[in-house]
Formats: C-alpha cells, sequence, structure tokens
C-alpha cells in the first residue's frame, strides 16, 4: 500500500527505455534524468563562511548530528570537519511504507588563512547547526579608522 506517491522531475523510465518499469519508481526516487545518483546518496553539509572585524565564522548546516559526533581538528593549516555514520536502532514493532531518514558521514575541509589563530578556534552546536569561530592574529584584525587633523 503507498501513503504517498512522488514524482521527482522528468521520468527517467521515459528517457531511458532500457530501464524496465518496475524499476521506474526507484529510479526516479533516487536518480536525476542524466541517470546519475542523486545527492541524496552523497551529503555534503551546506556551509556559510563570514568574516567579521575579529574573527571568521564558519557555520555548517548538519540536522540530527549530534554534538558528540563531530570531529573538529587542525593540521598543517588545513581545518577538518567530520561526522561519522551512527549506529541506527531498530524497533521491531514498526514498519514502515517509507524510509529517507538516514545518517551519514561527511567530512569537509578548509584551508585557514595565515592570519588565523588556529590553537583558539572555538565550536558550538545548536539546533543542528555546528558554527566554528576562528579567531585573527591581532596584526589581521581590522583597526578602526583614524582621522587625521590638518594643521
Amino acid at each position: 500500500m503507498t501513503l504517498f506517491k512522488f514524482k521527482n522531475e522528468g521520468n527517467v523510465a521515459e528517457k531511458f527505455p532500457f530501464i524496465p518499469a518496475v524499476f521506474s519508481d526507484l529510479f526516479n526516487d533516487y536518480m536525476n534524468e542524466t541517470g546519475t545518483a542523486r545527492d541524496v546518496l552523497s551529503y555534503v553539509p551546506a556551509v556559510n563562511i563570514a568574516e567579521r572585524a575579529e574573527d571568521f565564522m564558519i557555520e555548517v548546516a548538519a540536522p540530527g548530528v549530534d554534538k558528540e559526533d563531530f570531529k573538529i581538528s587542525v593540521e598543517n593549516g588545513v581545518l577538518s570537519i567530520s561526522a561519522g555514520e551512527k549506529e541506527e536502532q531498530k524497533e521491531e514493532n514498526l514498519r514502515f511504507t517509507r524510509k529517507e531518514f538516514s545518517a551519514c558521514s561527511f567530512k569537509r575541509s578548509f584551508t585557514l588563512p595565515e592570519h588565523v589563530e588556529a590553537d583558539q578556534i572555538a565550536a558550538s552546536h545548536k539546533n543542528g547547526v555546528l558554527t566554528l569561530l576562528l579567531p585573527k592574529k591581532e596584526e589581521a584584525k581590522q583597526k578602526p579608522v583614524k582621522e587625521i587633523k590638518v594643521s
């Protein structure tokens, strides 16, 4: 019994007639019209990077990932953020009609500018967003505008 029928853009079976019709839903759900795997099969979290006067701020959108699951490291000027897959707890009394939630692992790496204090990086996690603050070295911080009076 199907509770919800999802139709994605394009019909893969029409574009690729050699695929048997019985597999149409599977391919429409997990492949795009070019026949390549959809992004749901590989997970790379979105990031925001902002520069402020005192620091850089990196936000990583990782809903469903607990703060204990993140691994953050700096090595040779490269900041690496990763999270591993969680073991899924199985509940015997559930019979899913459709299951799309999945625990994915990922790794993102960023080359740090030379004017970042790598040993002072701080991280916090709230509402599915990991926030990293990368403080700038003193010489790289923006200085206030100095007005010079003409005499």
